[in-house]
């Protein structure tokens, strides 16, 4: 579903720099994009592949194709079952059809309407073992017979080889095949389709390396010791050295590879042994409203309904004023560390000291957005909610008694006596509905009955931190362990509209290759956290002149302490606290406008550049490029608002040489040094 955005008058589309790279003859190529997430949603390359279909679409026509593994559910419910337009396409299908292999293809109901091939795993099993055999002999990488997800890719990526091996066989020299393959899953196919020789341009994009993931899962300080790392060995000790060997070799097989940010380029050189040829940043397919200031309505409506719910969840608690709250969130897998919940709760813990002790008025609640095990919701939570309904039906009940009763004595020419407008009966059921609001329990922090809550990551640290919901604490905290639905009886709201409702999204990740969450919050004009160690923070960095100007704040994990890293997230938060109304309302205006520099229209470019790469390195003689030449986009930022003081003090940094001024405003955040958990302490990359 494309992003829906403002048409903004103060939109800086005009200042993006002109696509000059020469256009390719898309008539007289076929393009092939594999991944195992095509049409089969697992993670986030599901969405890469899904928002980018219509611009590549768009591009290539019916020249372009997705391949990946078939499932039945999947193929029912997502693909329109059709015949491939071009007939080589057809008969590479029926080479492999008439030796026992199924292949379907159809169109991918998305945005665009890409043209699918999947095939089969289950109906080639049978030719497994014969396969090992090939991997081992061409490269002398072997697979456990106990790795399904092992054998699978490599039975994807035997077919996808025998289908190029096919299709070039009826085409000859005209089209030239690009084979596009993302991830260790469709390396098999890379690999394969390169040891034989098989003519095509082939490229091929990691998300995020297999060992740095599984190192950061196991709370490694992985950043500092890049360098250090035996590769071999700690993917040994994991049991993934098989993986990672297709991964390594599909990176080096590849006539152009390429990964989704600059941090994750320098994850790739060390692990993979390879720098990326082109950074391919993850774009959003973003469309624009008519009405100028549709996504600030579009706010206002949203947070409205996430007001009615923490009605009920904070009944009979509710001392404090909604039209002076703040709701924040963090979303996205439980990875604990890696999304840096750690220190978004240690900051919240200060940030909640420093509303106090500056006796602030304003309220923040915290939504964390993380699914975990689950037995059921809290009775408490949804007893909360009855009574607000409850409350609502009595008030609505009065107010129509009120109402006729003024409307009568009007009527009649008199002006009512207040005090016999409502009768004994009315104050009963209005005192009834109050004593129903009483409540000698603090409001639940989950909203859900977790089924490990002694040991749940988030649960512990908030007992540790203390900030249990009570009466005086600044910040509520409220933990709803399952993804956001409009059909839940508790919180009904899509994701995309909770975001919209909310006044801050905090993603302050160790490890984070892209980072989606905080580019659908600038897409919907909502600020975000984000952190120099995730994608998306990068690449702000890297092409926004004062990313926090425009409501992107980046907090400094790669060269400052955890415990620095800790102080500058609540220096963010408070800071975003005190700000009025109007600047809340100018710094989302300001978000907003960032929606283009987020648009596959622009971010698509890079996908163009890697392919057109890809071809004069397999056909030198026929695609001419200059291997030398740069991007366009490089060394490109988009300024700074113009309405911004030209002061040092305007925005905080996150670079490690930050001024006097800094240092300044960090006084009241290091007044509490609360022990610190032990937490990773990120000094630089090697």
């Amino acid at each position: 579903m494309p992003l829906s955005r403002s048409l903004s008058m103060t939109s800086l589309s005009g200042v993006l720099p002109a696509w000059e790279e020469e256009e390719l003859p898309v008539e007289d190529l076929l393009l092939f994009e594999v991944a195992w997430e095509v049409t089969n949603k697992v993670g986030g390359i599901y969405t890469v592949l899904q928002t980018k279909a219509k611009i590549t679409v768009d591009e290539w026509g019916e020249n372009y194709y997705m391949m990946g593994p078939y499932y039945e559910h999947n193929f029912k419910t997502q693909v329109e079952a059709c015949e491939p337009p071009n007939p080589a396409v057809r008969k590479a299908m029926d080479a492999l059809i008439h030796n026992g292999c199924q292949v379907h293809c159809g169109r991918w109901l998305i945005e665009g309407s890409p043209f699918v091939i999947l095939f089969d795993i289950g109906s080639a099993a049978w030719k497994l073992d014969r396969w090992k055999g090939d991997l081992w002999e061409t490269c002398q990488i072997g697979l456990p017979y106990n790795d399904r997800e092992a054998n699978d890719s490599l039975i994807l990526g035997s077919l996808v080889a025998w289908f190029f091996k096919e299709l070039i066989d009826q085409l000859g020299d005209k089209p030239n095949v690009i084979g596009h393959f993302h991830e260790w899953q469709a390396g098999a196919g890379l690999i394969l389709s390169r040891c034989r020789k098989i003519p095509m341009a082939t490229v091929f994009t990691t998300h995020a390396t297999l060992l740095g993931r599984y190192l950061c899962a196991g709370n490694a300080d992985f950043y500092n010791n890049l360098g250090k790392y035996n590769v071999d060995k700690e993917a040994g000790e994991r049991h993934i050295y098989h993986r990672c060997c297709l991964e390594r070799a599909a990176v080096h097989c590849a006539h152009v590879f390429t990964t989704v940010s600059q941090i994750t380029a320098v994850e790739a050189s060390h692990m993979l042994h390879r720098k990326p040829d082109v950074v391919t940043p993850n774009g959003l397919n973003v469309k624009k409203f008519s009405a100028m200031h549709e996504f600030q309505n579009l706010h206002s409506t949203s947070k409205a309904r996430i007001q009615e719910f923490i009605r009920g969840h904070f009944y009979g608690h509710l001392d404090f004023d909604l039209d002076k709250t703040l709701f924040f969130f963090i979303a996205g897998r439980y990875e604990f560390t890696n999304k840096g919940a750690d220190i978004f709760l240690e900051s919240l813990s200060r940030l909640n000291y420093l509303l106090r002790v500056h006796k602030n008025d304003m309220t923040v609640v915290v939504f964390f957005i993380m699914p975990a095990k689950t037995n059921n919701f809290n009775v408490e939570s949804l007893k909360g909610q009855a009574v607000r309904k409850q409350l609502w039906d009595t008030a609505h009940t009065v107010k129509e008694k009120f109402g006729n009763r003024l409307y009568d004595a009007l009527l009649k020419g008199q002006i009512p006596d207040m005090n016999s407008i409502l009768d004994r009966d009315d104050f009963t059921i209005m005192k009834r509905a109050i004593y129903a609001t009483q409540r000698h329990t603090l409001p639940p922090v989950t909203t859900h009955n977790m089924i490990d809550d002694a040991t749940d990551p988030i649960l512990s640290n908030v007992r540790r931190i203390g900030l249990f919901n009570s009466r005086n604490d600044r910040v509520k905290i409220i933990f709803h362990p399952e993804f956001l639905s409009s059909t839940s009886p508790l919180l009904p709201m899509d994701y995309e509209d909770f975001v919209r409702g909310c006044n801050l999204g905090v993603f302050p990740s160790y490890y984070e290759p892209w980072g989606y969450t905080p580019g659908e919050c600038t897409v919907m004009g909502i600020p975000s956290v984000t952190t120099n160690l995730s994608g998306f923070g990068c690449f702000m960095e890297e092409h926004v002149s004062d990313p926090a100007a425009y409501g992107v704040y980046i907090v400094d994990r790669r060269f400052r302490s955890a415990e620095e890293s800790c102080n500058q997230l609540t220096q963010f938060m408070f800071s975003f606290c005190q700000q009025s109304l109007r600047q809340r309302i100018i710094q989302r205006n300001r978000t907003e406008r960032l929606s283009d520099l987020l648009d596959w229209r622009y971010l698509g470019r890079f996908y163009v550049h890697a392919r057109h790469l890809a071809l004069n390195r397999a056909f030198p003689d026929k695609f001419k490029m200059d291997p030398m030449a740069s991007l366009k986009t490089e060394g490109f930022r988009y300024p700074r608002p113009y309405s911004v003081p030209a002061s040092p003090s305007a925005s905080v940094h996150s670079t490690p040489h930050h001024s006097d001024v800094e240092d300044d405003d960090d006084d009241d955040v290091t007044m509490i040094m609360s022990p610190m958990m032990k937490m990773k302490r990120p000094r630089g990359i090697d």
